[in-house]
């Protein structure tokens, strides 16, 4: 069968190997695709593996040879699954190929806001420590993260994963989630999973499922780890900012339009937010006139906490196997059945 990869740059900067799909389809592939080029890319492909490119109830009325669309991510919300279904089209994704990878962004950007990393490398090798009079110094105080409260939004696997290190870092976690009823008895596990100083495993209680507004008003650093639903849309927004403790700390490694830009921005300036470090924003690649841009004490990196070497190549196996188990005829990670 005709298959086209729509955005293999986005994927693989020339450290993967395509052989595995190659193997088992007709593959052409595109370095990148726009808005204006698909329909021309995908032309009577029966096949297509996707990222961001959107598709709707138009183009599988105008690419109506279309049987499969294998997403090679895991959020999938650039498809109208509707519209596929009524299309006959098989969709899948590749759930939770990069969830340690997520993770390790996530606390990158913790320690790094709490650590004042960049900020002492940068003043060390601008002379300060040789002009220093002193053995040591510090432009700002690190924060010990331990007995701090660490608020996530979104409990799924890498929200999860999230609060066991932040247990590990002494801190206590509140957690928002739309349906804590899936997870009283995880939270309970993760509770009891810590031990004392005598080597006991104890219920530490440190990790509490609670209501956004809780989570907004108690936590020093709030972290977001929720999809992107009509309920999520815009959740960080001049009325629950002004909710939260003044000095907090805000981390997004989820989706751009969980954040009212030009809101943080605000609140970055002003102090309300301390700091704020996304991988995220609500259009990308970034406009240059996005207000994070130019907003004080924020950390910005290119959507970049999926695409450790690892998890790219777990990914790319995983689209390989999706698409053989349809070929075969069988359902791998289908997520419009």
């Amino acid at each position: 069968m005709k298959a086209v990869l729509l955005e293999a740059g986005a994927i693989n900067s020339g450290d993967l190997s395509w052989d595995k799909l190659e193997d088992i389809c007709e593959l052409t592939i595109f370095d990148n695709t726009t808005e204006d080029n698909k329909y021309e890319h995908i032309g009577d492909a029966e096949i297509v593996l996707v990222n961001k490119v959107i598709m709707d109830e138009e183009l599988f009325s105008r690419c109506p040879n279309i049987k499969y669309v294998g997403v090679c991510a895991t959020g999938y919300n650039v498809i109208d699954l509707d519209a596929a279904r009524r299309h006959g089209v098989v969709v899948t994704n590749v759930p939770a190929y990069s969830t340690d990878s997520v993770v390790q962004l996530t606390w990158a950007m913790i320690l790094e806001n709490a650590c004042k990393l960049s900020m002492h490398n940068e003043s060390v090798k601008n002379g300060d420590w040789v002009r220093s009079e002193t053995f040591c110094y510090w432009k700002e105080p690190m924060m010990e993260l331990a007995g701090k409260t660490l608020g996530i939004i979104g409990f799924g696997n890498i929200g999860s994963k999230v609060a066991r290190l932040a247990l590990d870092f002494g801190m206590n976690v509140l957690v928002s989630t739309a349906h804590p009823e899936k997870y009283d008895k995880k939270v309970k596990r993760i509770n009891a999973s810590y031990i004392d100083d005598n080597d006991e495993v104890k219920d530490s209680s440190r990790l509490q499922l609670t209501t956004i507004d809780e989570v907004l008003s108690k936590s020093d650093i709030i972290s977001l780890h929720c999809p992107m639903t009509d309920e999520t849309d815009k959740i960080i927004r001049k009325e629950n900012i002004n909710k939260m403790k003044d000095g907090v700390i805000l981390i997004n490694v989820s989706r751009g339009g969980l954040v009212n830009e030009k809101d943080l921005a605000d609140a970055l300036n002003s102090g309300k937010v301390k700091a704020a470090a996304v991988d995220v924003v609500s259009v990308e690649p970034m406009k240059a006139d996005n207000p994070l841009l130019t907003a004080q004490n924020i950390t910005i990196t290119p959507h970049m906490a999926w695409a450790s070497l690892e998890a790219r190549e777990r990914l790319v196996d995983v689209v390989a196997s999706n698409l053989k188990s349809f070929l075969d005829g069988e359902k791998q990670n289908v997520v419009n059945k």
